[in-house]
């Protein structure tokens, strides 16, 4: 299993010579977070059903040479069922040479979406709402300025 970039995988799904859902797909496995936003084609398989639909997904794309999974961050979900894709994938195909990829995208939709979604052919139906909510107070540059109830120490002059 490998890691793809946010570039690598903006580059494929721009690539004229590569087609969504034949040459590769995008497995988005977050759950009630995918709103507000997700990658243009990826197809969702929530995290909390995956084990239920993982056969049907394994089914579907073993003629796609290159599987990509991905969460918010791609720290949890989205390894774990890449993990559960592959086992799934060998019980059901043991003996048959397997040629298809599998990999996460390193950071997330987090990072994709930080980069890319101004980009119509890249990100559909960003909400600002939920990625720059405007009652979001923001940390401190240092940590350690932060008192105990959350509020920000005063300097000391």
């Amino acid at each position: 299993m490998k890691y793809i970039t946010n570039t690598e995988l903006a580059e494929m799904i721009k690539d004229p010579k590569k087609t969504p859902g034949k040459d590769f797909i995008v497995v988005d496995v977050r759950d009630e977070d995918r709103a507000g936003g997700h990658i243009i084609g990826s197809v969702n398989r929530p995290s909390l059903e995956f084990l239920t639909s993982v056969d049907e997904l394994v089914k579907d794309t073993k003629d796609v040479p290159l599987v990509i999974f991905h969460c918010a961050l791609s720290q949890m979900r989205g390894p774990k069922a890449a993990r559960i894709f592959e086992q799934t994938r060998s019980v059901k195909y043991d003996g048959q040479e397997i040629t298809q990829e599998i990999a996460i995208l390193r950071d997330g939709f987090v990072g994709f979406q930080d980069r890319y979604k101004d980009d119509p052919e890249l990100v559909e139906k960003w909400d600002k709402e939920v990625w720059e909510p405007e009652d979001v107070i923001p940390l401190p540059a240092n940590l350690n300025d932060l008192a105990p109830d959350g509020t920000v120490k005063p300097k000391a002059t």
